[in-house]
């Protein structure tokens, strides 16, 4: 597939279908997903064990609060553990912990991935920025390739053309 007149290519951007693969933590995701299925089984099982007293202190409604907690425990793993970042021809929509955010190629201007930051940042034309969770320092060298597999992603598709000039005085 050839791309369209006009259009900016990097080297590497487009060498395949892992170009625009989705980006997404691996040890974070790993962890989130362990701590989910295991505070249900630890919650329901203690719920199910759980001595009931004389006094009725531990009730039917007490076991489920409690293995309610448990759950609630596994959908906060369970998000942390669906952080992704899906990049196309067109931008990225970067899913973290709390929101959803889609993004145009030409609204990003940079990325930094450095200092104290636990994952990339990206920097926005209107002088915002946005976290990309997905690309985690945690992941060692692999976060340093993702980065880079970015960077190459945004100088690909991110540069904003040029206007069209009219020729000679006007």
């Amino acid at each position: 597939m050839t791309p369209p007149s006009g259009s900016h290519q990097a080297p590497g951007a487009d060498s395949g279908p892992d170009a625009l693969a989705p980006f997404r933590p691996r040890r974070g995701r790993t962890v989130a997903l362990v701590v989910a299925w295991l505070s249900l089984v630890v919650f329901g099982v203690i719920a199910v064990v759980m001595p009931a007293q004389a006094d009725g202190r531990w009730g039917v409604g007490d076991r489920l609060m409690f293995f309610g907690l448990g759950v609630a425990v596994a959908l906060i793993a369970w998000r942390y553990a669906s952080i992704v970042a899906v990049p196309s021809r067109a931008g990225i929509v970067v899913r973290n912990l709390m929101l959803t955010r889609t993004l145009t190629w030409p609204e990003v201007v940079g990325i930094q991935f450095g200092g104290g930051e636990p994952w990339v940042t990206l920097d926005l034309e209107d002088g915002d920025s946005v976290a990309v969770m997905a690309i985690q320092k945690a992941d060692g060298p692999v976060a340093g390739r993702e980065a880079s597999r970015l960077a190459a992603l945004i100088q690909a598709f991110g540069e904003a053309s040029e206007p069209e000039r009219p020729l000679g005085p006007s």
